[in-house]
C-alpha cells in the first residue's frame, strides 16, 4: 500500500492588517524569539532561523503579488518546504514578537525550517522562512547507508507501537548488496520521474525489483521516502508511519538495503529507498 511523502510541501500565505511593528530587520529577531520560547500550542524549537540573501529576494518578490513557489524560482532559491507571511498597514514600532507569535506561530516555530528572508516596503513587511535543499551527496552513499542501518537496528532493538499493532524488540539487520541495488534502482527511477510508489514505471512491485538484483528471498518489504535530507529524518519518518514502522520492526526479516537519488528539478528533491529480506 502506497503510504504518503513523509513531508509534504507547505505553503502559508497568511495577511494581517492593523499590525505594529518597528523595522523589517527586526523581524528575524522577533521570529527567533518566537522560535525559542513558543507560541499559543506550540513548544519551542532549536536553532535560530539564518537569514539568506535569496530568501530576502523571495520576500521582495511576493511584495509584488507573486505567488511563493514562483518567487522561489526566480529568485533562484530551493526550498524542501516553506511558509510566507504578509503584514499590512504596519505603524512605525511596535510588539514584533507578540504578533508574529500570534499570526505565525506555526512556521516560526517548524524545526525543519533553517533560513528566513523579509522585505519592507512603507508600512508593510513580507517574510518568508524555509527549510532550504541540501541533498545528501552522492559520495557519501555507503556511509549514509550505514548510518540508516545504525538508526534502524537502534529502533528494532527496543519494543514499540507501530500505530495499533505492538511490535517486541527484533535482532538486527545486516545490509546486503542485492537489497542495496534494488533500492537505489527504485530510487532513481523515482528521482528521475519526479513520483513516489512502490510500483514502479515499467509497473515493477518491489519484489519484483528486488528479485531482478537477484536476492532469492523468503519475505521482501519496502518503505519510500521523498523530501528527506538526512537519514535521521528518514528513520525518524518511518518510525512515525504505521505501515513504515512496522516493516521496520517486523521480526522476521534479517536484512536490508537503503539508496538515495536526487534531483534537484523536482520538488521533493531526494527520494529514499528502504528494502527489506528474508533470504532462503
Amino acid at each position: 500500500m502506497t503510504e504518503p511523502p513523509v513531508l509534504r510541501q507547505m505553503i502559508v500565505l497568511l495577511v494581517v492588517a492593523l499590525t505594529p511593528l518597528t523595522a523589517a530587520a527586526d523581524v528575524v529577531q522577533a521570529v527567533n524569539k518566537v522560535r525559542a520560547h513558543g507560541c499559543p500550542g506550540r513548544r519551542g524549537t532549536g536553532a535560530p532561523l539564518r537569514e539568506n540573501p535569496r530568501l530576502n529576494a523571495v520576500a521582495r518578490q511576493l511584495s509584488r503579488g507573486i505567488e511563493l513557489r514562483r518567487a522561489q524560482r526566480d529568485a533562484g532559491y530551493h526550498a524542501v518546504a516553506s511558509a510566507s507571511l504578509q503584514i499590512s498597514e504596519v505603524p512605525a514600532n511596535g510588539d514584533v514578537e507578540r504578533i508574529v507569535g500570534q499570526q505565525f506561530c506555526a512556521p516560526s516555530t517548524e524545526p525543519a525550517f533553517r533560513e528566513i528572508g523579509t522585505f519592507r516596503r512603507g508600512t508593510d513587511v513580507w517574510i518568508a522562512v524555509a527549510q532550504p535543499f541540501s541533498p545528501p551527496a552522492a559520495r557519501d552513499a555507503a556511509a549514509i547507508s550505514r548510518r540508516v542501518l545504525e538508526l534502524t537496528n537502534e529502533a528494532r532493538s527496543r519494543a514499540r507501537r507501530c500505530g495499533n499493532t505492538s511490535f517486541a524488540a527484533a535482532s538486527p539487520l545486516s545490509l546486503t548488496a542485492p537489497l542495496e541495488r534494488a533500492a537505489l534502482e527504485h530510487s532513481k527511477d523515482m528521482a528521475m520521474n519526479s513520483y513516489m510508489d512502490h510500483t514502479g514505471r515499467d509497473r515493477s512491485s518491489p519484489a519484483d525489483r528486488i528479485t531482478r538484483a537477484g536476492y532469492k528471498w523468503r519475505m521482501v518489504g519496502e518503505n519510500l521516502a521523498s523530501g528527506i535530507m538526512t537519514p535521521e529524518e528518514a528513520v525518524a519518518g518511518w518510525l512515525h508511519s504505521p505501515h513504515h514502522c512496522a516493516n521496520l520492526m517486523t521480526p522476521g526479516f534479517t536484512e536490508m538495503g537503503v539508496a538515495f537519488a536526487v534531483n534537484a528539478a523536482t520538488d521533493a528533491g531526494v527520494y529514499w529507498t528502504q528494502t527489506f529480506g528474508t533470504p532462503r
